[in-house]
């Protein structure tokens, strides 16, 4: 009978096990910034996604309502919390204080009725509950993720300025303030609030670290653009009324080829 000898299985040294140990930290090291990396651009894929599903929704409410996009409605009474004081105003709700549906708001009964989420951004950096916003939808003032620039105006009350419905022509939407076609519709919410403000209902909200925006123009195609340098960030520092015309701004830089 072959005689066979068991042999004793080494174990690791400390010195082997801390080798391995420190191999697996590198790989993990290089491995990680590259999956969170592509789980990134995996999420503003997402939401350009949402965005070009918004768009498909205004073409269609364009091509329903004689080439104009979804605008107003009628702004109410300008109070401390209402955000939306002029008709036509750039603004990220869906509806007013009352209730009443506004801007993309106004998509949801039909054109966005089985996609009500894409009006919030997956890479949003807030915990948010799209679910109980949506819930408010015609019972008070509820709150989407992205921007919407149907009457390119930053009125402060109707009174003040009042509406006009000079750019909603889906065909030819007119000139912006520095007099370049207007080309961007929809844009990611990047607003800086401070604390103090939050009893007013005015809160950061930001998406994709406010690294970059997402866009979408009036041609129907979306774009990601680089926000190093902040200038599609809305900050207006202790002046919250000037809010709406630094949004438009950040709209006005987008405009540009």
């Amino acid at each position: 009978m072959a005689q066979h000898t068991l042999r004793r299985r080494r174990a690791f040294t400390l010195t082997e096990l801390l080798i391995v140990i420190g191999i697996v930290a590198a790989l993990m090291g290089l491995l990680f910034p590259t999956l969170y990396a592509a789980r990134r651009a995996a999420i503003r894929t997402a939401c350009l996604s949402n965005e070009r599903q918004i768009g498909a929704a205004i073409f269609a409410y364009a091509s329903d309502y004689d080439g104009t996009i979804v605008y107003g409605p009628k702004a109410p009474p300008a109070t401390a919390t209402n955000f939306y004081p002029g008709t036509g105003d750039v603004t990220s709700l869906l509806s007013l204080q009352n209730g009443a549906p506004v801007a993309l708001g106004l998509l949801l009964k039909k054109y966005l009725a089985n996609t009500p989420h894409v009006l919030f951004c997956p890479g949003a950096d807030q915990p948010q509950d799209a679910d109980s916003e949506l819930a408010k939808v015609g019972l008070s003032q509820a709150q989407g993720d992205y921007y919407y620039r149907h009457g390119s105006s930053v009125s402060l009350s109707d009174i003040a300025l009042p509406p006009s419905a000079a750019h909603i022509r889906l065909s030819y939407l007119g000139a912006n303030r520095n007099n370049q076609p207007i080309r961007v519709l929809v844009m990611d919410q990047n607003f800086i609030a401070l604390d103090a403000w939050a009893k007013f209902g005015l809160v950061t909200r930001t998406n994709h670290q406010a690294a970059t925006v997402n866009v979408l123009y009036s041609d129907g195609h979306t774009s990601t653009l680089d926000n190093a340098d902040g200038r599609f960030t809305i900050n207006p520092q202790l002046l919250p009324e000037a809010s709406l015309d630094l949004i438009l701004k950040a709209f006005e830089a987008a405009d540009q080829p």
